[in-house]
């Protein structure tokens, strides 16, 4: 019986304990969908410090990686867009910021809601 409850703990705890934050889900999708590129590296301590911003929902970013030893590395799109260091991030407009943006900033470069004011558009 103990090992029944012990299975049925260790379930519900998996379930519950692994769930998603979806907070900044549609910030990211919306800046995917903007046009704009986040370019970066993996060893790169201020492109780890842009990505942990958007929590779980890094993997919704348009990340390409530039260092060829990076997983799905794409170093000749970094060099197509003269990305000079990391993090690099390039708008639709062609606009271009080095360095760690914050929200606000990506916010108004891409027209894009802040995480929470999803029906506010920022830029017309």
């Amino acid at each position: 019986m103990k090992k029944l409850f012990a299975l049925l703990f260790l379930t519900t705890l998996a379930f519950t304990g692994c769930s998603r934050d979806t907070t900044n889900d549609a910030f990211a999708t919306c800046i995917a969908n903007s046009g704009a590129t986040f370019y970066g590296a993996f060893w790169c301590p201020h492109c780890a410090e842009q990505k942990k911003l958007f929590g779980d929902s890094v993997d919704l970013l348009p990340y390409v990686e530039c260092d060829p030893s990076g997983k799905n590395a794409d170093p000749g799109a970094c060099a197509a867009a003269s990305v000079g260091s990391y993090p690099t991030w390039v708008f639709a407009d062609g606009t271009k910021t080095e360095g760690v943006e914050s929200f606000d900033e990506l916010a108004l470069a891409t027209s894009c809601p802040l995480p929470g004011n999803e029906s506010v558009m920022l830029k017309q």
